[in-house]
């Protein structure tokens, strides 16, 4: 094997300059071979995708089997409660959340959101089962949850599929925090107290209605949007 004087690579045979550094290959001893094949690739190959299909079983036997070493682990040992059927509920709600994306990609976007919720409210369900809570789920957990499955696919709409400036955007969003924080507080409050007294959620919504105003103005003044958007590139 030749080697480049330059850099000292090993070069082919039929390599008439170095691949790394470009020096002329000049060995009277070792003239290039024409047909000879290049040391090197002359052209880069692709990868192969990986299989949707191959990587959902492979999530799903990962999870499968976290699931039942610890069931059979609650079942030998420690079996005063229940506690695998926690590791049994967020498996499967990770399996919700990872596999059916993968096996169906252009499964729209509100059927996923509604089985990511239903896993989630299931999830908690089971914990509230087995610790014999369904006053704090019937109460709190599940209107929180359905709350959030009213709150997330907004947000992610607006962000995501918007189809108004970025300026109405930030407004509607800033509501909508504003406003899922309101209601936060009133399902906490009720459950917990039998009345509503509403306190940080007013701070909370008075902080995004403040920051909405300017928003607003400089949407609704053309000088002033048009100044956001030089600096800004918006």
């Amino acid at each position: 094997m030749s080697y480049c004087v330059n850099c000292g690579v090993g070069l082919g045979e039929a390599a008439k300059s170095c691949p790394l550094c470009g020096t002329p290959v000049i060995n009277p001893a070792c003239p290039p071979e024409e047909d000879a094949p290049s040391f090197f690739p002359t052209r880069r190959e692709d990868i192969p995708p990986v299989s949707k299909k191959e990587a959902a079983l492979l999530v799903s036997t990962m999870l499968a089997s976290v699931a039942i070493c610890c069931g059979v682990l609650n079942l030998f040992f420690y079996n005063e409660v229940w506690w695998s059927l926690f590791i049994a509920g967020a498996v499967f709600m990770l399996w919700v959340w990872f596999v059916p994306p993968l096996l169906f990609r252009k499964m729209p976007a509100l059927p996923r959101l509604v089985l990511d919720v239903a896993a989630v409210g299931l999830y908690v369900l089971i914990i509230a089962v087995t610790l014999d809570g369904m006053d704090w789920y019937l109460g709190l957990a599940l209107p929180l949850i359905l709350c959030s499955a009213v709150a997330a696919p907004t947000l992610i709409w607006l962000l995501k599929y918007r189809r108004f400036s970025i300026l109405v955007t930030s407004v509607f969003a800033l509501l909508c925090v504003g406003a899922y924080a309101f209601c936060a507080e009133y399902f906490i409050d009720v459950f917990l107290r039998g009345v509503w007294l509403p306190t940080w959620s007013l701070v909370v919504l008075a902080a995004c209605v403040g920051l909405s105003i300017p928003l607003i103005v400089i949407r609704r003044v053309p000088s002033l949007r048009e100044e956001v958007r030089r600096r800004f590139h918006m």
